[in-house]
């Protein structure tokens, strides 16, 4: 079925049809499918729009089908151009809904809004990290969107995270795969775990975040520099989306102690995300700053990855990847 690609059934079923009986007029296929004439007319202009059907060179009036390869590259592109649209959709989507976060947390308190606190300094927010921790009752997720944690991050951290495991408080935890690489954060993650901390990574986090218990989420003014300042929000709608957001992520992630299974062609999420982003023209410096690697560690992905599909070019590869299974032609 070549529906995912965009044909509708009755559609491929006269293409398949001109195929197998290049000469047949339309009477001749709409009576071989049991389908009307009209059906069958409406089906070949949806073919002609798709360039899979085209005047015969030799037949004056006559229509005839592509050959499949050809035909299946042109169907294929086609979906993969939709893909990278609407690949571009959701991430100006999410960009703006960073943005509203960003706007949120650069209020003042003179102009801030009900459910949205601003906490100016690494003292304050280091004071309110504890405040919540000790009135934290039930459950804590985060997003850790850094390559590797530094040491002074785990010691600081050390003391609240284990007096949370020791209340029974269940704790998850989703960094970017990258953090494979780092033994020192590798470590941490096992000493969580063995406290009972849930541990997971993903290709790509969104943004980084805190939520405690539902009801309170702390997120960075900066995502550069999260000493800067950060934001408290306890707005409902606001909570609800970032809940929504994390449950997603962790249920696509994998855990830290598992070998992160590989994917279609026997990539790994890491390479699956790589191939996305070169597909839809990222720089080497954008997807180094979305996997949470160098710009020279995602330069050799992105040339690792063109080179096993012998594309000359980032569209080319995102074409052949179509082909060989590795993008989903779902939106």
């Amino acid at each position: 079925m070549l529906t995912e690609l965009g044909l509708d059934v009755t559609a491929e079923a006269v293409y398949r049809a001109m195929l197998s009986r290049p000469r047949a007029n339309v009477a001749e296929l709409a009576a071989g499918l049991g389908a009307s004439e009209v059906a069958v007319r409406r089906a070949l202009d949806e073919l002609s729009e798709l360039a899979l059907v085209r005047p015969s060179a030799e037949d004056a009036g006559r229509l005839r089908a592509v050959s499949p390869d050809i035909g299946m590259e042109i169907l294929m592109a086609r979906r993969q151009a939709q893909l990278s649209a609407q690949q571009q959709r959701l991430d100006a989507s999410r960009a703006a809904a960073v943005q509203l976060i960003a706007e949120y947390a650069e209020l003042t308190p003179e102009t801030s809004q009900p459910g949205v606190e601003q906490l100016v300094g690494l003292d304050r927010i280091r004071d309110r990290l504890v405040s919540l921790t000790h009135g934290t009752k039930k459950e804590v997720l985060s997003f850790s969107p850094d390559s590797v944690l530094t040491e002074a991050a785990i010691e600081a951290s050390r003391p609240l995270n284990e007096e949370l495991l020791g209340r029974g408080v269940r704790m998850r935890t989703i960094y970017l795969d990258s953090v494979r690489n780092s033994r020192p954060t590798i470590e941490h993650a096992n000493w969580l775990a063995r406290l009972g901390g849930e541990v997971r990574t993903a290709a790509v986090l969104p943004i980084r975040m805190l939520i405690v218990d539902g009801s309170t989420a702390l997120i960075p003014v900066s995502s550069d520099n999260t000493a800067d300042g950060a934001s408290v929000l306890t707005g409902e709608g606001m909570l609800t989306a970032l809940l929504a957001l994390f449950e997603t992520a962790w249920a696509t992630a994998h855990p830290l102690a598992d070998v992160a299974p590989c994917g279609a062609g026997g990539l790994t999420a890491q390479q699956s995300t790589a191939i996305r982003l070169l597909a839809e023209g990222y720089t080497d410096e954008a997807i180094a700053k979305r996997l949470g690697v160098s710009p020279r560690t995602a330069r050799r992905i992105a040339n690792e990855l063109m080179e096993r599909l012998s594309a000359r070019s980032r569209f080319e590869a995102g074409v052949r990847a179509v082909q060989h299974g590795w993008l989903s032609a779902h939106l």
